[in-house]
């Protein structure tokens, strides 16, 4: 991506694909921004905060969310760095709001891997939305996160917990179960690209996704932006989204407008 817009290809790309790689999207000095707020979840982990891998795992898998609040870092990437721009060309709409911030760290030799799922489904919100991938590690393509090209056009999947593939959402049976993608991976167009600090990956809130162990030196440290169009919505479910918004309770109804501080417009500034 040359300056701050993306070419018709990149926005065709992404809406036929529900994936785009854009290079170089944080400066230099913003991907020292995003390690200074990784580093400070790490050191100050949230309530929101889990390891998601076994604990006979040589490697560590830790996962936090919605840290933008309280570490001014990661607010400042996530309101005012290009991640907004680009979410509102690729996701076509006029405003954009900050939906969440989710850090990522996998250690080097971790064997956990990422299952492969949708990101919507756990979420409590209807409509469009995008995710920007942003690792601040380079990232050898055996240990970049994969991506199922055409997902995005759904249906919804199954949404299970990592560890131990539990239904902890939609009630067993009332979504169809995503199918075994690694028994037969090259049934599949998969995407996945060698990463450099700063390059992200977009993708759609239904595009099928996974992530392989990092069985490398060094850390895989990603800090993730998620953003919503303009025609997202409140979804209340019966059960704890992931992430969990209980401040909404009570406050914005099912079907409004995500019109709250917590998910600030960001676009147009």
């Amino acid at each position: 991506m040359n300056g701050l817009s993306l070419s018709d290809v990149d926005i065709d790309t992404y809406r036929r694909d529900g994936v785009l790689v854009v290079r170089d999207l944080l400066s230099p000095e913003e991907v020292e921004v995003a390690r200074a707020g990784i580093a400070a979840v790490l050191e100050a982990p949230s309530m929101l905060a889990q390891v998601a891998s076994g604990v006979d795992d040589p490697g560590r898998f830790v996962e936090d969310f919605r840290r933008w609040q309280d570490i001014p870092e990661i607010a400042s990437l996530a309101l005012s760095s290009r991640a907004a721009e680009v979410a509102a060309q690729l996701l076509d709409t006029p405003q954009v709001r900050f939906y969440h911030d989710h850090v990522l760290v996998k250690e080097g030799g971790t064997k956990q891997r990422t299952p492969w799922h949708q990101d919507q489904p756990y979420y409590n919100v209807d409509g469009h939305g995008t995710s920007a991938w942003i690792p601040v590690d380079p990232v050898p393509l055996a240990g970049c996160l994969e991506l199922v090209a055409g997902s995005h056009e759904g249906p919804w999947k199954m949404p299970r917990t990592f560890l131990d593939g539990k239904a902890k959402w939609f009630p067993e049976g009332t979504l169809d179960e995503l199918p075994d993608i690694e028994a037969d991976r090259d049934a599949f167009d998969i995407r996945a690209a060698e990463m450099q600090p700063g390059d992200a990956i977009f993708f759609d809130f239904l595009t099928v996704h996974g992530a392989p162990g990092f069985p490398f030196q060094g850390r895989r440290r990603v800090l993730s932006l998620r953003y919503l169009a303009e025609d997202a919505r409140h979804a209340p479910r019966e059960w704890v989204t992931s992430p969990p918004f209980e401040e909404l309770i009570g406050v914005l109804p099912e079907g409004a407008p995500m019109d709250h501080p917590l998910f600030p417009v960001v676009w147009p500034r």
